[in-house]
């Protein structure tokens, strides 16, 4: 799953959590912004007054990143998880995966590149070890091409 003409690939979590974030930016951040340039207002001369300045560039970067976000959502197409119970590891399906070189076993879920996140486990679909482990049956051995050279992974358990 990837950017095509039809969109943006993206899970159903992936849809909420966008929602949820446009809520709270259009809501509790804007007012926040809101009562700070108020309070700086009252300082008195706008002309010297950083605080003014600085919440109305804040307010600018919250408006730009609202934008880009309901642009997201826009382009959001939601796909369902795919593999059902066949044990393939696929889009929106979690499996741990070992690095067969260091012994390392991670929990990735193969998600959407706008939702991407490898801190919290979330592998882009579009991503050369996603590609690469995408409808792999559990005990696969996918070998990857990275920038430190090739890997090997194992696909331990499809969750």
């Amino acid at each position: 799953m990837s950017t095509n003409s039809e969109g943006q690939a993206i899970t159903p979590e992936g849809l909420a959590a966008l929602k949820a974030e446009i809520a709270e930016l259009e809501t509790t951040a804007r007012r926040e912004i809101a009562r700070r340039i108020l309070a700086a207002r009252e300082l008195g001369d706008l002309k010297e007054n950083a605080e003014y300045h600085i919440a109305k560039e804040d307010q600018s970067h919250l408006e730009t990143r609202i934008k880009r976000l309901r642009q997201r959502l826009r382009d959001a197409v939601v796909v369902e998880a795919e593999g059902g119970e066949t044990g393939t590891f696929a889009f929106g399906r979690t499996a741990e995966v070992r690095d067969e070189e260091t012994g390392d076993v991670q929990t990735w879920t193969i998600v959407g590149p706008t939702e991407a996140d490898r801190e919290h486990g979330k592998l882009s679909a579009e991503s050369p070890i996603a590609r690469a482990l995408v409808d792999q049956p559990e005990g696969a051995v996918v070998d990857v091409q990275a920038p430190r050279g090739l890997r090997h992974f194992r696909i331990v358990r499809v969750l």
